[in-house]
């Protein structure tokens, strides 16, 4: 089950990633990007995932430390709880980018792969993101 819950996650996910890649523009696209309800599905998913391990992510968060956050990786429903998190926090930085792009006018060959790679890497599409921003809007920061 969990092995399941943990693919499910980002099929949960990809239709708003589709749209946005595939369909940037477009009405529909438009509206479900701008709505932070699209994270709901892949959340459910976390709750039933962590809710087994609820102690060791408690002890993980209040008490950091590697050694007591390797051990609640090395559940499987510690792995998907904190996969279904990292899923939830690309897809609304995905949609952050989304919207930002479409504000700057940005052109859709630069976007989509930034998506793509908001899937994949976040942290590099959004160090990538800042400047290409910060360019398109000098005198804005925030």
């Amino acid at each position: 089950m969990t092995g399941f819950l943990f693919e499910l996650t980002f099929f949960l996910a990809a239709p708003v990633w589709l749209l946005m890649i595939f369909a940037p523009g477009r009405s529909v696209t438009d509206r479900v990007a701008a709505s932070p309800l699209t994270v709901l599905p892949v959340l459910a998913v976390y709750l039933i995932l962590v809710a087994p391990v609820l102690p060791e992510l408690w002890t993980a968060v209040s008490s950091p430390d590697i050694d007591t956050f390797r051990d609640l990786t090395a559940l499987a429903n510690g792995a998907g709880a904190v996969w279904a998190q990292v899923i939830a926090w690309d897809l609304l930085l995905g949609q952050w980018i989304y919207r930002e792009s479409r504000r700057l006018s940005l052109s859709p060959f630069l976007t989509g792969p930034l998506l793509v790679l908001t899937i994949l890497l976040s942290p590099f599409a959004l160090l990538l993101f800042l400047p290409i921003r910060a360019l398109r809007q000098p005198h804005a920061l925030s």
